[in-house]
């Protein structure tokens, strides 16, 4: 059981927005973090670090009294608010002071006076979004269904093309995506408590056995131990 009380939150134009805290008194805890596509903007101890989007596993330590804001965007949707491309941030946890300076300490500063640190993060970054873009919410979709180049020929791109959008805008290449979006789909029918070969197929792997390769490549362990 996770000890540091994390939840989620509905958070409209974003994946999510979430909150922990781990007592003082307790142990450090570890985190395995999956995954997912999205891009994380973390308020803890006072500072803040730009999380993901990762490629394989990544540990998140907690210390004793420590609280934690944040903000999770959905894939493609961090790169217009933060002011750089996805894939300057993948498998990283980069402070946001390196991207937008002296901004970031004084956000950092607002959230931590704030009586919700989470609403203040979340109406800083909300204050920041303009738009969503149409292509990459196409991208996205499509990827998540159909073959590279079904996806480049309904977008009307070539496929070197596609692939430095979806580089700039998710972090990953279409294919990468693809098996982080395909990922995330089989676990989610696993936790609802599907057959783990319906679940491979179910997701679009080719069998079981491909799926259990693709869970230990990703995140590390077998679905089994995840779930």
């Amino acid at each position: 059981m996770n000890p540091t009380g994390y939840r989620e939150y509905r958070t409209p134009g974003l994946a999510c927005s979430w909150t922990a805290a781990l007592p003082p008194g307790a142990e450090p805890y570890v985190q395995r973090v999956l995954p997912d596509g999205c891009v994380d903007v973390i308020w803890a101890g006072g500072g803040i670090v730009v999380a993901g989007p990762d490629t394989g596993p990544m540990p998140a330590v907690m210390r004793p009294g420590e609280e934690i804001a944040a903000v999770r965007f959905a894939p493609g949707a961090a790169p217009p608010v933060l002011g750089v491309p996805a894939d300057a941030l993948r498998d990283g946890r980069v402070p946001l002071r390196e991207l937008w300076g002296g901004e970031a300490d004084r956000l950092a500063e607002a959230v931590a006076a704030a009586d919700d640190r989470r609403a203040a993060l979340v109406a800083a970054l909300r204050a920041r979004m303009g738009p969503a873009d149409p292509l990459v919410a196409a991208m996205a979709g499509g990827l998540a269904e159909g073959s590279v180049r079904d996806v480049a020929d309904a977008l009307g791109m070539g496929e070197r093309q596609l692939r430095r959008r979806s580089v700039a805008a998710f972090g990953y290449g279409p294919k990468t995506l693809q098996r982080v979006l395909r990922f995330q789909r089989a676990l989610g029918l696993a936790r609802a408590g599907g057959p783990l070969a319906e679940v491979a197929y179910a997701a679009g792997y080719a069998d079981q056995a491909h799926f259990a390769h693709e869970v230990r490549a990703l995140a590390g362990e077998p679905v089994r131990n995840l779930l």
